[in-house]
């Protein structure tokens, strides 16, 4: 029976000294490459959290501005958020739906679901050359890269770890930026506790864990958003119990979303 004395710690270990990611990279053998280099052997019931940008480029997921014309809709929108036209009209093309227009930011219905600013869409941290004219765009189905992924490194290794992908969100009512998993596989991505007891016997009504955001998150700690260069965080002490799930189960539907 576990006490309040029994100790329990999470890890997160940065993989350093990936090198920047080109399109067609092998993420599986620049992660052991690193892991090796870091003195970490993969084990059963780690997790391995990627940033959104490496997964990106592995996939050569850029658009090239030069060749992007705007629609009107895109010049209109410009005007009110004081960007180049041709950034808005990529971000038109990733999104189901726009949510709000304001300088600097358009938020809007991603086509995976996520409801985000610019659609993810990054031009930071894309090439160390100032004339490149690429955006980033996320990654194509994250949910299922994590799992060739996954296979992969099983493949390999023979053994089974968790991968995540993380993406930097803001959210509507606080100021900030946090990790969130935009991607998952064999993690329990949301943890159900309605129904089981709080420490004074009472069950618990509408508590859900979104475990894959916390350790997203917990990811950018050692990540960071500017020069840091960590692109790799492995996760080690997770209990990973509960149905495995995606990414995709964290959206909420429409219908439950009372601020859209």
């Amino acid at each position: 029976m576990e006490t309040a004395a029994t100790k329990r710690e999470v890890r997160l270990i940065a993989l350093a000294g990936i090198p920047l990611v080109r399109e067609g990279d092998d993420l599986c053998e620049l992660i052991l490459s690193a892991a090796a280099r870091s003195g970490e052997t993969l084990l059963t019931g780690d997790v391995m959290v990627l940033a959104q940008k490496i997964v990106s480029k592995a996939q050569g997921r850029y658009v090239d501005l030069a060749r992007v014309t705007p629609s009107p809709r895109a010049l209109e929108l410009a005007k009110v958020v004081d960007k180049d036209p041709r950034i808005i009209e990529v971000i038109l093309s990733e999104s189901r739906e726009v949510l709000r227009a304001r300088r600097d930011v358009l938020i809007v219905v991603h086509r995976l679901g996520f409801v985000m600013a610019n659609a993810g869409i990054d031009l930071s941290n894309v090439d160390g050359n100032v004339a490149d004219t690429r955006a980033l765009l996320l990654p194509t189905d994250p949910d299922g890269e994590c799992d060739r992924i996954h296979g992969v490194l099983l493949e390999r290794t023979g053994v089974s770890v968790g991968v995540i992908i993380n993406d930097s969100h803001g959210r509507a009512w606080r100021n900030g930026t946090v990790g969130v998993a935009i991607g998952a596989s064999r993690v329990p991505v949301l943890l159900d506790l309605r129904g089981k007891p709080d420490l004074f016997g009472r069950a618990l009504r509408i508590t859900q864990v979104g475990l894959a955001d916390e350790l997203a998150a917990a990811a950018s700690l050692l990540m960071g958003q500017a020069d840091e260069g960590i692109p790799a965080v492995l996760i080690r002490g997770v209990h990973r119990k509960g149905q495995e799930g995606r990414a995709a189960d964290l959206i909420r539907p429409r219908e439950l979303d009372l601020f859209r």
